[in-house]
C-alpha cells in the first residue's frame, strides 16, 4: 500500500468516522480504522460493533500501490490535527508497520490485519425511503434530549423511528418526558426500529449538507447511505412503549406564553431548586403563571410572567430541566401550553414546528 493525498482531505475523510472508535475496547482491533485503497478510492471504515461508518474520498489522492490495512484511529487523528493544514501526506506499508510522511515529520505506527476487523453488511431486502439531510438532522435534534442514559428499560436508551400513514415519525423518552417530531416521506410499507442513543448522535453528527440520503431499515439494522459515506448501526431488540397514549388529546386549561421570558423565569427559579430533584412549582392563574422554588436550606425564589390564560386556577410541580431543554429547542416567540390539573402531564407545541409535540409528566412537591 502506497499512497499520497493532502492533510486537509485525509483528516476531514478521518474524523467522519473518529467517533465510533472508543478508547477502550473489548477487541484490541476496534481501536484502529481500516484504510482501503485502490485505485481511485481511499476508504476508511471505524466499528464498535454497534455502529459502523464509512468515509470515502478521491479527492487529492494519488495511488500507486492498491492495499488495505487497520491503524490506531485516534493517534492518526492527532498526528493529522497536529500536522500544518495544506501540506501533503504520504503513507505506505512496509511489513508491520505504516509509515506517514509529510515533509520533514515522519510517523511509524503498529498496524492490525485487515482480515481481523469486523465489517457489518451492507442492508438488502429491507424498507427503504429517501430524505433530505438537512430535514432529517433538524428532526433528530428536536427529539434526541429526551432520549434516557443508560436506563434498565433498555428500549429507551435510543430513538424510536417509525413509517406510517407516509410520515417518519421520531419519539424519545426518558418516562419522565417525551418528544415527538413528524414529517412526511414516501414509502411502502409500516414498520417500527429502535435507533440505540450513540447510533442516533453519529447519524445526527454525519448530517452535514443539504443533499438526499437513502435510509434502509431491516429488523435488526438501520442504513443510511449519502455521497461516499455510509452509516450501520444495530437496532434494540424491544418494543418501545405505546407513545400515542402518553400524549393529551386534549387539554382543558391552554396558555400562550412568551418564550423567552417563560425561560428567562425558570432558569432564575432554578438556581434555587433542589439540587438533586431540580423541583418548581407553577402556579396559573388569570394572565399569570407564576414559579416558585425551595430548597432543603430553606431558601426560596419565586417569579411571575405575564401569559394569556383565563381558565382554572391550577398548581402543578415539574423538573425545571424538562421545561428549560424544551424551551431551547422551540423557534416562536409564543408559544403554546396544555395543562388539564395538577396530576397530568404538560403539552407544549409550536406553531413554527409543525408535527413536533413536547410532554412532561408532572412531579410531586
Amino acid at each position: 500500500m502506497l499512497f499520497t493525498i493532502s492533510r486537509d482531505s485525509f483528516l476531514k475523510t478521518l474524523q467522519a468516522v473518529i467517533g465510533v472508535v472508543e478508547r477502550r475496547q473489548t477487541m484490541p482491533v476496534l481501536a484502529n480504522v481500516l484504510l482501503q485503497v485502490t485505485d481511485t478510492d481511499l476508504s476508511m471504515t471505524a466499528s464498535d460493533l454497534e455502529v459502523q461508518l464509512v468515509a470515502g474520498t478521491s479527492d487529492s489522492l494519488k495511488v500507486e500501490k492498491n492495499g488495505e490495512i487497520t491503524v490506531p484511529g485516534r493517534k492518526l487523528l492527532d498526528i493529522c490535527k497536529n500536522l500544518p493544514a495544506g501540506t501533503d501526506l504520504r503513507i505506505s506499508l512496509d511489513k508491520e508497520r505504516v509509515t506517514l510522511r509529510s515533509g520533514r515529520s515522519r510517523f511509524t505506527l503498529a498496524t492490525l490485519p485487515a482480515t481481523e476487523f469486523p465489517v457489518l453488511e451492507a442492508v438488502k431486502g429491507a424498507q427503504s425511503f429517501s430524505i433530505e439531510q438537512n430535514k432529517l438532522r433538524q428532526q433528530i435534534e428536536r427529539t434526541q434530549f429526551a432520549m434516557a442514559q443508560q436506563d434498565v428499560r433498555y428500549y429507551l436508551n435510543g430513538m424510536l423511528f417509525e413509517l406510517k400513514n407516509n410520515e417518519l415519525v421520531t419519539v424519545a423518552t426518558d418516562g419522565h418526558r417525551l418528544a415527538m417530531a413528524a414529517q412526511a416521506v414516501s414509502h411502502d410499507t409500516d414498520v417500527q426500529v429502535i435507533l440505540p442513543r450513540k447510533g442516533v448522535m453519529e447519524l445526527s453528527r454525519l448530517l452535514d449538507n443539504e443533499g438526499e440520503l437513502k435510509i434502509t431499515l431491516s429488523q435488526h439494522h438501520l442504513q443510511a447511505v449519502f455521497g461516499n459515506r455510509s452509516f450501520i448501526s444495530k437496532l434494540i431488540d424491544g418494543k418501545f412503549p405505546e407513545y400515542q397514549r402518553v400524549i393529551p388529546s386534549s387539554t382543558s386549561n391552554n396558555i400562550t406564553a412568551e418564550r423567552q421570558s417563560f425561560r428567562a423565569a425558570l432558569q432564575r427559579a432554578a438556581i434555587l431548586s433542589n439540587e438533586k430533584f431540580r423541583g418548581i412549582r407553577v402556579e396559573l392563574k388569570e394572565n399569570t403563571l407564576g414559579i416558585h422554588s425551595h430548597n432543603p436550606e430553606q431558601e426560596e425564589a419565586e417569579d411571575a410572567i405575564e401569559i394569556e390564560y383565563s381558565g382554572d386556577e391550577v398548581e402543578v410541580g415539574f423538573n425545571v430541566n424538562y421545561l428549560l431543554d424544551v424551551l431551547g429547542i422551540l423557534e416562536s416567540d409564543i408559544i403554546n401550553i396544555g395543562l388539564t390539573d395538577s396530576n397530568s402531564s404538560c403539552l407544549i407545541t409550536d406553531d413554527k414546528m409543525e408535527g413536533c409535540k413536547f410532554v412532561i409528566m408532572p412531579m410531586r412537591l
